[in-house]
């Protein structure tokens, strides 16, 4: 088996990147963070449509986990960020959150440097800099048990269950057998899996955080969609051939593998225990990676029947094609083809393919979703804005 290497942070975390991560606090400023993109095509811009216009204290919660969690991550070596100046995310507010982050920030105000021309040119020169700063730095070997990855699935078919998050599932077995960490959340996904996964609690309080989170899911389902709420899932989902949420669910726990579930985490929450992690986040695909990748993941795999290429700014995405007809009709989206489980390849050598590619991602090998720049960022909310 080949070895791991990553940046070692000075907090004592590793990356498998090495970005310059351009982040807005509002949407606000957006538009000086496309012009960065255009300036410095190697840094990770990552506009959002968030920051501001919200008030709830569940809302501000997580808007500051998301923005401090994406400072702090470790696959990001440097920060530039930009705000407008009268926010609620303001740099002032952010400050205090990212002090410790021990990388490299510079910040600008839109209001306070000059208006969003001057504002870009300066953030691009930051970017610039920073990345010259940092484009020494080594890669080192990688502890096994430093990692944290995370799985996903999104445009899901009849065959995710059955082989793409059966492979996946695979690997987070070998994974936790080595000591690393997995993750992964869409509690809208467990509604009907309680009796399965608190039976795999490691302890009564983590059992009962499971029953909490699934009871929680499926009581806001039933009240925003009533007697619909067993339809939870997107046309595409029911094009694809699944006809209830506790079908589809029953497939989407496959791929956190069958080891014991040490805790679980709230939406973009760092895990303070090791092994098999929940997360209490959303099933919409795009809000799910972000409070997986603000949790300090490094690495995602991500499950797909129907063909999405979405992908993660600063975090490698392996896309994984339930079924050979998306991979061939995706190929340059698709990174695996677990569809090929049902015309007679075996489990073991599916894996043993994806453990493989995995590992060359982790040592820099791009994924197709990093190649064609399918980076989105977008975050779970509570309320409307106001």
């Amino acid at each position: 088996m080949m070895e791991i290497t990553g940046y070692r942070r000075k907090n004592g975390r590793f990356g498998i990147r090495n970005h310059v991560l351009v982040l807005p606090t509002v949407s606000c400023v957006n538009g000086v963070i496309h012009r960065i993109a255009r300036d410095v095509p190697a840094a990770v811009c990552a506009p959002h449509a968030h920051g501001c216009g919200r008030g709830g204290p569940r809302d501000l919660e997580i808007l500051f986990r998301i923005l401090t969690g994406l400072v702090h991550h470790p696959n990001v070596g440097g920060v530039v960020l930009v705000g407008l100046g009268c926010e609620v995310s303001n740099i002032r507010n952010l400050l205090p959150l990212i002090a410790d982050a021990g990388k490299p920030i510079e910040f600008f105000n839109v209001q306070e440097d000059g208006g969003s021309q001057e504002t870009a040119q300066k953030g691009a020169a930051a970017a610039r800099r920073i990345l010259s700063e940092i484009s020494s730095q080594p890669r080192v070997a990688l502890p096994w048990n430093e990692l944290l990855i995370a799985m996903e699935c999104g445009g899901s078919d009849a065959m995710s269950g059955v082989t793409a998050n059966v492979a996946m599932g695979a690997v987070s077995d070998w994974l936790v057998e080595r000591g690393a960490s997995i993750i992964f959340g869409e509690n809208t996904e467990m509604i009907g899996t309680a009796h399965v996964l608190t039976g795999r609690a490691k302890d009564e309080q983590v059992a009962h955080r499971i029953e909490q989170m699934i009871d929680g899911a499926e009581k806001l389902t039933r009240e925003v969609m009533g007697e619909l709420a067993g339809l939870v899932i997107s046309p595409g989902n029911m094009d694809g051939g699944m006809s209830t949420i506790a079908e589809k669910s029953m497939g989407c726990i496959f791929k956190g593998g069958t080891t014991t579930i040490n805790q679980v985490v709230d939406y973009g929450q760092a895990p303070s225990e090791r092994g098999l992690i929940l997360q209490d986040g959303p099933g919409y695909d795009g809000d799910s990676m972000a409070g997986l990748a603000a949790s300090g993941s490094q690495l995602m795999f991500f499950s797909t029947g129907r063909g999405n290429p979405v992908g993660f700014p600063a975090l490698p995405v392996i896309k994984v094609a339930s079924n050979s007809r998306i991979f061939e009709a995706m190929k340059g989206d698709m990174d695996v083809n677990a569809g090929s489980l049902v015309e007679g390849r075996v489990l073991d050598q599916l894996r043993a393919e994806m453990i493989d590619l995995m590992i060359r991602v982790i040592n820099g090998e791009k994924t197709k979703a990093e190649i064609n720049g399918m980076e989105v960022l977008t975050f779970m909310t509570v309320h409307p804005p106001f």
